[in-house]
């Protein structure tokens, strides 16, 4: 009977890990046309989602956890991080831009992601000097520079030294902390 469950175990548990994986989270994007034409992203449940608006935000944790997914809450808002080769973005080539997930914050453009090793999406700059912002993170015992959004704080990932010219800059980022808008044309 144990060597049943152990294969039934051993049937199942990649079933598991990969639903676990597939980041769908209560709350769903919607990706809506606007009047101008443009894609926009449609939060109805966060109130403070924009992708034009760039006003500073300063919410308490209990106000995130109202509005956020489980997921997207605690990489952005106790960042944690998804495992490498599992996000959305990792190994995307499509066109668009890419804003914070918590926040609609424009924070990178396609044309600055390449493709890096690590497994999560990476790029090289940032869309403007305001759109990320920076902590250093002593955290697991080494020393990292955290990147935050540049609007609401909230986690995305980490900023390395070893990316391609021109910036010589990896920003390593999650790919639940990002959503994504493909360009029209």
């Amino acid at each position: 009977m144990k060597t049943k469950s152990f294969f039934s175990l051993l049937f199942f548990l990649p079933l598991f890990v990969i639903t676990a994986c597939g980041q769908t989270g209560k709350k769903q994007n919607k990706i809506e046309k606007s009047t101008t034409m443009e894609n926009k992203i449609s939060k109805p449940e966060n109130p403070y989602y924009s992708n034009t608006d760039t006003t500073k935000l300063d919410l308490t944790d209990a106000e995130w956890k109202k509005i956020l997914s489980d997921d997207v809450y605690a990489v952005t808002r106790h960042a944690d991080t998804e495992r490498p080769f599992t996000g959305k973005y990792w190994n995307s080539d499509e066109k668009g831009t890419y804003y914070c997930a918590a926040c609609g914050n424009k924070l990178f453009r396609s044309s600055a992601k390449f493709a890096s090793s690590c497994g999560w999406p990476s790029f090289f700059e940032q869309d403007n000097k305001k759109s990320v912002i920076y902590k250093t993170d002593n955290s697991l015992g080494m020393e990292r520079i955290e990147a935050l959004c540049g609007r609401c704080g909230g986690h995305l990932g980490h900023l390395f030294d070893d990316g391609p010219a021109p910036t010589h800059k990896r920003y390593c980022m999650n790919s639940i902390a990002l959503d994504f808008i493909p360009d029209t044309k």
